[in-house]
């Protein structure tokens, strides 16, 4: 998903969401910014509200110069482990650019094994505007991709935690057991999944 790029100097931005929960893909984006469309308020995703989040988002997708998603699913997960499943969405995220960047800029202290000059920057989400529209991106997704999930399973609650492993979702967890969507190899999901006789909750 991402919009045309022109043949300028393209410098990326990646940033993750969702490594913590127990449910659902983990989220990357990828984005380069317009250097003649600026985008005004860019910060971390976590530090914006919800209603902010959802106008930059907007923003983002329309002057954007590119931009793109990638994800690892819960079985990629489980075979992986998180992290090396989040390098993995991240990479698949910068590939997704219509344009191969010159330089790329991750939020964190690791890099994904690439091709691409880059760098690493921890809290680099609230202090690099291209990775703080990652981060915007990326958590956008994902939190919409919960409230379907929660549609679809409306009793565990997913459109308030994300999938977050809260008190109220740990109960659920535990009472109605794990669906497909959950990451196997995490210890509240195995403890409920044996807890059922290893058997998934039932649509």
């Amino acid at each position: 998903m991402s919009n045309e790029c022109s043949s300028l100097h393209h410098v990326a931005g990646v940033d993750e969401v969702g490594r913590g929960p127990l449910v659902g893909d983990v989220v990357t984006a990828a984005v380069i910014l317009h250097p003649d469309r600026p985008i005004a308020g860019l910060n971390d995703s976590k530090k914006l509200s919800e209603k902010k989040r959802d106008l930059l988002y907007t923003q983002i997708v329309q002057h954007a110069l590119c931009w793109s998603i990638g994800r690892a699913s819960p079985q990629e997960i489980d075979e992986l482990n998180i992290l090396h499943a989040t390098m993995l969405a991240m990479h698949r995220a910068v590939d997704g650019l219509t344009v191969k960047p010159d330089f790329v800029k991750v939020d964190g202290n690791r890099l994904p094994k690439w091709n691409y000059q880059s760098e690493a920057i921890v809290k680099g989400d609230g202090s690099v505007a291209e990775i703080s529209a990652a981060s915007i991106i990326a958590k956008v997704t994902r939190d919409r991709e919960m409230q379907q999930l929660d549609e679809q399973y409306p009793d565990y609650g997913f459109a308030a935690h994300k999938g977050y492993p809260t008190k109220a979702h740990l109960d659920k967890l535990a009472e109605l057991g794990p669906t497909k969507e959950y990451r196997m190899s995490f210890k509240p999901v195995q403890k409920a999944l044996i807890q059922r006789g290893g058997i998934l909750h039932a649509v």
